[in-house]
């Protein structure tokens, strides 16, 4: 059974509340689909804007919950749309605000069609790398995650997302940290056997991702990616509050 989206709450449209622009990766993968082998090799050309895929994921939850796109006001000068953007990612994104408090975007129906007019500008002001590394939240991955623990997430994610929020959340292995990413979470189907849910990966701009818990394994699946062979891994709220 799906699960049904409060109304009373702004939904999250994935083609409209996204960053159009990739995350780009310093290394380049390649799996071998016979024996699961992974080569490693550094991309060419390097990449320009990388490492900053924690920044990617707060910044549009900061965009979701401070900011409100008003297509039908005229678009403005790039030096406003700075300032725009600044106020926006040196807000709380723990917290939403109330409608009136929303910082008003013209000239663009959502951050997906904004971040494709003004790429080098958000790029530019979002946050450096230092801010991906240095999260409150990343003393946890050095602590096991027993299955418990990863239903007890999986759980907190259901709320969530039943209440109109969208959490982020922390992929990774350790200690052999294979993968080390995060993720927008904004929908989910449920069974009896797991729970599916739908996220924006910075990674893969084009496409929603998925994130799959399996009920019976209390463990999470990330899917094969151009970044990741797909497996198992553990799974971490973040910007949720306190110490996270």
């Amino acid at each position: 059974m799906g699960s049904q989206p409060d109304h009373s709450v702004r939904s999250f449209q994935f083609e409209r509340d996204t960053f159009a622009f990739p995350h780009e990766l310093v290394w380049r993968y390649r799996f071998d689909p016979v024996t699961g082998a992974m080569t490693v090799f550094k991309a060419d050309p390097p990449p320009t804007y990388y490492h900053r895929c924690f920044v990617l994921v707060r910044s549009v939850r900061q965009f979701f919950q401070h900011a409100r796109f008003e297509p039908a006001l005229p678009a403005v000068e790039a030096p406003v749309y700075r300032k725009l953007i600044r106020e926006i990612v040196h807000r709380n994104p723990r917290r939403g605000c109330a409608e009136s408090e929303r910082l008003v975007i013209p000239g663009f129906d959502g951050l997906r069609s904004f971040s494709k007019a003004h790429e080098p500008l958000l790029k530019a002001e979002l946050g450096g790398q230092w801010q991906s590394y240095f999260l409150r939240s990343h003393w946890r991955i050095v602590f096991l995650t027993p299955k418990r623990h990863q239903e007890q997430i999986a759980q907190r994610l259901v709320r969530s997302l039943r209440e109109g929020g969208v959490p982020l959340v922390h992929l990774f292995r350790f200690p052999r940290i294979t993968i080390n990413h995060g993720l927008v979470v904004y929908a989910m189907t449920e069974s009896e056997r797991e729970i599916s849910f739908e996220a924006y990966d910075p990674n893969i701009p084009e496409h929603p991702a998925k994130l799959i818990f399996d009920r019976i394994k209390r463990t999470f699946n990330f899917p094969p990616a151009c970044y990741w062979p797909g497996g198992p891994l553990s799974v971490i709220e973040i910007y949720r509050g306190g110490l996270y």
